[in-house]
């Protein structure tokens, strides 16, 4: 078999990054190619790290975030009250294996959501699937899935995502069923899978806004329980830009 063949037969395989990386060692000058067992070395790994950067890829796209924004764009400061050790501590990722909580509260376009972004998009660095809603498209999401007698399944789907971010929490109003929708969310991931939500208004201000004695304690009971707070401070981003 001459390497042609061999390079057609890793392309029939789907082992793109073997075929990339074994068609730049024949580009090399002969004393320069890798002997066989380096080589196999050198084609498995090119083929993992590939595989991997595919992943990133995908999870990255499906979590369909706001901003694609990495964690190392965050800007610390004293004056924003996120520091560096805190958001050190934070991108290391061990409130998701711990099943735990993000709040994120601050006026209107203080940084909520790309912090919580780019803490999302360190998660699907780590290779977590990651999803993100704005109240608006959870509550469509939700009402469609009530219509189509989809909404069993929905919540299973939900229940199975390492992270969700729900973002500019506060804003809409929230009927009988969302509200429910959001209790049953929180009981199926709780301690289990992680949320990272974001408001304008003051985690103390929830329970008012739920406006439902026995809901507003569940779903209160059930985000704060297990959870980290981020209080942004500072004027709007988008005036400064």
């Amino acid at each position: 078999m001459n390497t042609t063949q061999t390079i057609d037969q890793m392309l029939e395989l789907k082992l793109m990054g073997m075929a990339n990386s074994y068609r730049s060692q024949l580009e090399l000058p002969l004393d320069q190619q890798l002997e066989a067992h380096e080589l196999i070395t050198h084609l498995l790994q090119a083929g993992k790290l590939h595989r991997g950067n595919d992943r990133m890829e995908t999870l990255l796209k499906t979590a369909r975030f706001r901003n694609h924004i990495t964690p190392q764009e965050i800007k610390c400061s004293t004056e924003r009250k996120l520091s560096k050790s805190v958001w050190s501590s934070m991108i290391e990722g061990n409130y998701l294996k711990a099943g735990e909580n993000i709040l994120i509260t601050g006026s209107t376009g203080c940084g909520k959501s790309a912090v919580a972004c780019a803490l999302g998009h360190q998660a699907c660095l780590m290779g977590l699937k990651t999803r993100y809603f704005n109240m608006n498209q959870l509550i469509e999401t939700i009402i469609m899935a009530k219509t189509e007698g989809s909404y069993m399944k929905l919540l299973n789907q939900l229940e199975k995502i390492p992270l969700i971010i729900l973002d500019d929490f506060g804003i809409q109003h929230l009927n009988k069923n969302i509200k429910l929708a959001l209790s049953e969310l929180l009981e199926d991931r709780y301690a289990k899978r992680s949320i990272i939500i974001t408001s304008q208004l003051p985690v103390s201000a929830w329970h008012d806004y739920i406006d439902e004695l026995t809901l507003a304690d569940a779903i209160m009971d059930r985000m704060t329980a297990r959870c980290h707070r981020i209080e942004l401070k500072g004027e709007s981003r988008r005036k400064k830009k």
